[in-house]
């Protein structure tokens, strides 16, 4: 059985930073794409970055490009997201899904953490 843990969520300041990750089991994940989504309150859920488990090509919502990073360590199946100069607006439960390169949707997803970001 899959499961996916996020961890590394909390309040911080506008312009600060933060490091999510998510610990991932139960099979081997080349083939997949592991990606990045958030859900801010009264809003609906929205895609952040995704990153190839092979290869290791990203790619980031527009509203992220050049503050937030996604990473992978293959090793110990750990998927990372690196948050940098926050905004308000970044506030949302944060959650890591993955997706099979031949399908359109993501079939797996952890249970979120939350990030609040202060003016």
């Amino acid at each position: 059985q899959v499961q996916l843990v996020e961890s590394g969520g909390g309040l911080v300041q506008a312009g600060a930073s933060l490091r999510l990750s998510c610990a991932a089991s139960g099979r081997t994940f080349f083939g997949y794409r592991m990606g990045w989504f958030r859900q801010a309150p009264g809003k609906e859920r929205e895609f952040v970055a995704a990153i190839r488990w092979m290869g290791g090509t990203t790619s980031y919502a527009d509203s992220v490009k050049g503050r937030f990073t996604v990473s992978r360590d293959s090793a110990n199946n750990m998927v990372y997201l690196q948050m940098n100069s926050l905004k308000p607006e970044d506030t949302g439960i944060y959650y890591c899904a993955t997706q099979h390169l031949s399908r359109s949707v993501y079939d797996y997803w952890g249970q979120g953490t939350q990030v609040t970001v202060s003016p």
